[in-house]
């Protein structure tokens, strides 16, 4: 609640000392919010049949997400493909977690295929984001039942999101070698990597206060001579940079860390845990290259997953799958 609250106050105070325009910062905040509780809620009394129910409903809007508006905009809205691949990457993840807290090998069985349709399903789409997303959260959930210390797996994965973050500085500041920019530049597209040059900029002139949330698209050369702008840089931390500030930056990168504390103390099995983990680790690759986290299903699907993976089950999950499976020691599973 206090880094959420204070997400939304430092909203409101960059708005005011630039005019800008916090609503969408605020909606971001609110379907996060709510979307964690209802996880917490639902993965308590559900623990299969929720993350279950909340991997096919992310399925669904996948197919749906390029008739999906980004929050209030006030130009037409572009960079669909980051949304469907955050959506699909929050679904496996969401299928493999209820995998893990089913009961019987049946079930467990029937899950992971699910998520491997899943996957299957982006790369039908045309989501090679996406595809390569869930793949690579399926592959880490299978890989966390090795995984003792899950406090190692996700030291891991807040290092792999922190990796691309810093990818996304170091070819905006083009500090690698040419040959090495070149190559990435061709697929990230120049476009893009204008959008981040026109941000960090930005954010160089405003350091404090940035330039006030929603003004990015009025201040930005690269957007102002696009045919078709959104607005946005399609980067979140330079997005947050660029309009609030490297205060901004810190409240961003303090909600991911907040998420992976969480799931480090979760009373969940470490299994569920890392699989959580990887999945919103995804969404953070992805929304470091994209806009995915301009639209209120991915921010809220976010907070679902994260909900669930955190919720206190009414019967000891740990025990029964010792009882059932009998492959781990008791004292493994509990350990954070």
């Amino acid at each position: 609640m206090i880094v959420l609250g204070a997400c939304a106050v430092w909203s409101l105070i960059t708005a005011t000392a630039h005019d800008g325009r916090p609503e969408g910062v605020l909606l971001a905040v609110l379907a996060v919010a709510a979307g964690y509780a209802s996880g917490r809620i639902l993965g308590a009394l559900l623990p299969v049949a929720a993350p279950c129910a909340g991997a096919l409903a992310g399925l669904g809007l996948a197919f749906t997400a390029a008739y999906t508006t980004p929050g209030p905009q006030l130009t037409a809205p572009l960079g669909h493909g980051g949304a469907t691949a955050a959506l699909l990457a929050l679904s496996t993840g969401a299928a493999c977690c209820a995998a893990w807290a089913a009961r019987r090998p049946a079930q467990r069985l029937a899950l992971r295929l699910l998520a491997v349709g899943i996957v299957v399903t982006a790369a039908a789409l045309g989501s090679t984001t996406g595809c390569a997303a869930g793949a690579g959260v399926l592959l880490c959930s299978l890989a966390a039942d090795r995984m003792r210390r899950r406090a190692l797996g996700l030291g891991g994965l807040a290092f792999a999101a922190a990796l691309v973050a810093g990818a996304t500085w170091a070819i905006a500041e083009n500090v690698l070698p040419d040959g090495l920019t070149a190559s990435l530049e061709g697929q990230l597209t120049e476009h893009r990597v204008l959008l981040w040059r026109d941000a960090l900029h930005l954010a160089g002139d405003h350091p404090a206060l940035g330039v006030g949330p929603g003004r990015y698209g009025e201040l930005s050369p690269t957007v102002t001579q696009s045919l078709l702008p959104d607005g946005k840089p399609h980067s979140a931390p330079w997005q947050q940079a660029a309009e609030q500030g490297l205060l901004g930056v810190a409240l961003l990168a303090a909600v991911f860390c907040w998420i992976l504390y969480s799931l480090w103390r979760s009373p969940r099995a470490t299994t569920i845990a890392l699989t959580a983990g990887a999945a919103l680790t995804a969404l953070a690759v992805i929304a470091s290259l994209g806009n995915a986290l301009s639209f209120t299903t991915v921010t809220a699907g976010a907070g679902l997953l994260a909900g669930l993976a955190t919720a206190h089950p009414l019967v000891d999950e740990d025990l029964e799958s010792v009882l059932n499976t009998g492959n781990e020691p008791l004292g493994n599973r509990l350990e954070p």
